[in-house]
């Protein structure tokens, strides 16, 4: 040993078949770590000089090292809100659904509500939402159940009288209170402003049970591989004293890079605050970007499409006046913050590229995400590169399409739209940088899934399930860049996160298979031999 103490390092990892994705060096087998960064990448010989008395040598035992695993588009804490009560994700149909929902009004207590979240439209059997489907089986109790994609909710009669909601009513952004030809709501709340009415009235958790969720919940995706999320969302402020007292006591076992929404009609005030806001960070949190939306969903008809949907819905921006998106944007990008815009619909992508492509300097251009990008056209894709705009995709919403058109999704947009659903390799073949995420809770958060449906098209182990746009399988190695290297990329940290290099963090994910030459279905299932976020092991799965 011939380190002193002062240099050895904290922890030596062993045994490993590392993929680094650093094209200097692409294989490695062992890794030294030191206060939080990679200090040495290479042999086993090559690193045994950092060994020291204090120094924790892990064998991996032939796991698969790889820059930590990063969920490009997730929301830990909002999502923790939004995933509560009855997981209605298994439900397939209505008797399903109502079987599901009676059981939980049995179980509540006098005053309580059945909360419930995940549910597909496709359960409603091409049915319009309504609560009239579902209220026999509640007997009364107020409920309020989120639809998967995040955007919608429905809720029934004693609910909405709770909230005071009794006929239709005019919002600043695109939202809607679905009522009947005689005006009585139907329980169906479309988008984020008609949904709020309901939160004066709805159960919330104590601050003490959000901070315990938030904990737990990063615990289980660090067990999964993950070590750090995009969040595309700030769920009130406090959230970010939240964080920043967990790091008073401990670390978090997720990085968090945190983008607060911007919504319509913001004014010149609250873009400042915005940029303000992203001075705010922590050790393995921070905030950095912001998050847009130009439109919803294809289910809830507010996609924004270039022609309308087949029920004539899906042709206006969810910002009333698209030109005000483009001056925020504009805004922003003078003060040289990232912006992430969700943009579903062929119109809504259109128009973010329009609007960074019109930035005046070329330098600000490098700076912006869309996220989704469901649907399209094939002029589009090499715009992405051209302008240096990421591509933020989901692979395994794809489980919420069919492979034959018969899914909600895919009977709203048509054939010709519904043929080029989520093109993720169009767009790497196009160039594009492109970063993979699960947009936890709407697809679950476990990276490994992500992976491997990014490569089949369909879930994994599911090998009877037909693949959606199969054409659109990204390889083995495409998918882990989309959670590593691309991911970083996408935010700016290609300097130092993404790679298992000298001097980068030591956020790195081992598993029990090589996430590129391993088939697909076993990625899927892979156990997570260990996980390190900023030098320390946050998950350890083997002796």
């Amino acid at each position: 040993m011939s380190e002193s103490r002062s240099t050895a390092a904290d922890t030596v990892l062993t045994g490993a078949r590392v993929r680094t994705l650093d094209p200097a060096r692409p294989w490695a087998s062992a890794v030294a770590v030191k206060d939080g960064r990679i200090a040495a990448v290479g042999e086993e010989h090559e690193v045994r000089d950092w060994r020291g008395p204090d120094t924790e040598v892990i064998d991996l035992a032939g796991a698969t090292l790889t820059p930590g695993l990063v969920d490009g588009h997730s929301h830990p804490v909002w999502g923790g809100e939004m995933a509560t009560g009855l997981d209605l994700s298994g439900c397939r149909d209505l008797d399903g659904l109502r079987d599901a929902l009676a059981g939980a009004a049995r179980a509540a207590g006098r005053g309580e509500w059945v909360m419930g979240y995940g549910l597909d439209h496709n359960t409603f059997g091409g049915r319009p939402v309504h609560r009239d489907l579902i209220e026999p089986a509640l007997g009364g109790v107020p409920a309020f159940l989120r639809l998967y994609d995040g955007h919608s909710a429905l809720a029934t009669g004693p609910a909405l009288a709770a909230a005071g909601i009794d006929g239709p009513r005019a919002f600043d952004q695109r939202a809607e209170i679905v009522c009947d030809p005689d005006g009585r709501p139907t329980g169906h709340l479309v988008e984020h402003a008609a949904m709020d009415l309901m939160l004066p009235v709805l159960p919330r958790p104590s601050a003490a049970e959000r901070r315990a969720r938030l904990l737990t919940l990063l615990g289980e995706m660090a067990a999964t591989g993950l070590t750090g999320a995009h969040v595309m969302d700030l769920e009130g402020q406090d959230v970010l004293d939240v964080l920043a007292g967990i790091e008073d006591g401990g670390e978090l076992p997720v990085r968090l890079r945190i983008a607060p929404w911007c919504m319509p009609g913001a004014d010149r005030a609250a873009l400042d605050h915005l940029i303000e806001l992203q001075r705010r960070a922590g050790r393995h949190w921070r905030v950095g970007g912001v998050k847009f939306f130009m439109d919803g969903t294809v289910e809830g008809g507010t996609a924004w499409l270039e022609h309308a949907d087949c029920h004539g819905q899906g042709t206006e921006a969810f910002w009333p006046d698209p030109a005000a998106y483009t001056r925020a944007v504009h805004h922003l990008a003078k003060a040289g913050v990232r912006t992430a815009t969700h943009a579903i619909g062929d119109a809504a992508v259109r128009h973010v590229l329009d609007t960074v492509e019109a930035l005046g300097d070329p330098a600000q251009r490098g700076m912006h995400r869309i996220e989704h990008i469901e649907t399209v056209p094939n002029e589009q894709l090499p715009r992405f590169a051209a302008l240096g705009v990421a591509a933020s995709m989901q692979p395994t919403h794809t489980a919420y399409t069919r492979a034959d058109h018969t899914d909600e999704w895919s009977k709203r947009v048509g054939e010709e739209r519904a043929a080029r659903a989520w093109r993720c390799r169009d767009l790497r073949d196009a160039g594009a940088v492109l970063v993979l995420g699960s947009d936890w809770p709407i697809a679950h958060y476990d990276p490994r899934g992500v992976l491997a449906t990014a490569r089949l098209r369909r879930p994994a182990g599911s090998p009877e399930t037909a693949p959606v746009t199969v054409e659109q399988a990204l390889t083995g190695e495409m998918a882990l860049e989309g959670m590593t290297s691309h991911a970083a990329l996408a935010v700016g940290e290609e300097s130092y996160g993404g790679r298992v290099a000298p001097g980068f963090r030591a956020d790195l994910t081992a598993l029990g298979v090589d996430p590129i030459s391993a088939p697909a279905d076993e990625v899927g299932e892979a156990p997570v031999a260990l996980t390190m976020t900023g030098g320390v092991v946050v998950h350890r799965g083997v002796g």
